[in-house]
């Protein structure tokens, strides 16, 4: 098993967007990062432009929701480089089908992408941080588990339901996790990735909604990611068990 002297990140969901922007502000960082997704061909790029800023990193092409797999990505990333130091749960999907016609299967899938796959991916990485009495998670929700998704037509009942249980999550292993390992989830509001600006819904209403942000513009994957490696390397840190905002202040939600 070989040891790498830089700390090492896995980072779900990672092939693009907020994803993306959380690889390369950890290989700014100096960290060694892993990334996990099933979109290969933008994974690869996502590699590149992390190698390219000074970082070893590895992409593994897996399926979030499949625990099994979880539990081998991070095997694979030991055997390389002999440490996980931060595990970033980025990986999710939207669901904008209301309760009445969502069906089982949408909603099944929403939660396992979107909640089972922190279970996977924490409980793969939480033996090895602990054995090292040090680690960092941070978890994805959403301003929607607070807001239950008025404004956007990505975060109806499953999405918002499952973004919700990241808090509740990130609670409760803050308490069984500490005092090693620090856990928290931060929650975007209206984020400008390339998923929401393929949605007309969002596109057609971003300046009504923009309005109703105090600072006055969409969020951006590079705002939403300052954030995350924030948590994942102060030192010291004292925060954990937290859901943090970041929205610019959407007051209307």
């Amino acid at each position: 098993m070989a040891e790498l002297d830089r700390r090492v990140a896995i980072v779900t969901g990672g092939a693009r967007g907020i994803g993306r922007g959380c690889a390369h502000a950890l290989a700014e960082r100096g960290l060694a990062v892993a990334l996990v997704d099933i979109l290969t061909d933008e994974m690869s790029d996502t590699r590149a432009e992390v190698e390219a800023r000074g970082a070893p990193c590895l992409a593994f092409e897996a399926d979030v929701a499949d625990h099994v797999r979880a539990k081998e990505v991070a095997g694979s990333v030991l055997d390389r480089w002999g440490r996980i130091d931060v595990l970033v749960n980025n990986a999710g999907r939207p669901m904008p089908t209301g309760i009445l016609d969502l069906s089982e299967e949408q909603w099944d899938t929403t939660i396992d992408v979107n909640l089972k796959s922190c279970f996977n991916y924490i409980q793969a990485v939480a033996p090895t941080m602990l054995a090292r009495e040090y680690g960092r998670i941070v978890s994805m929700s959403s301003l929607n588990a607070h807001s239950g998704g008025v404004t956007a037509a990505v975060s109806r009942v499953a999405y918002a339901a499952a973004k919700a249980g990241i808090i509740g999550l990130t609670r409760s292993l803050a308490k069984e996790l500490g005092p090693h390992i620090a856990v928290n989830c931060v929650c975007p509001g209206l984020i400008k990735t390339e998923l929401a600006q393929k949605n007309p819904v969002i596109a057609t209403r971003e300046p009504e909604l923009v309005r109703g942000i105090a600072l006055n513009r969409t969020g951006s994957p590079r705002d939403v990611a300052e954030l995350v490696a924030f948590l994942a390397t102060v030192e010291p840190c004292f925060v954990t068990g937290q859901d943090i905002t970041i929205d610019g202040f959407q007051w209307n939600r």
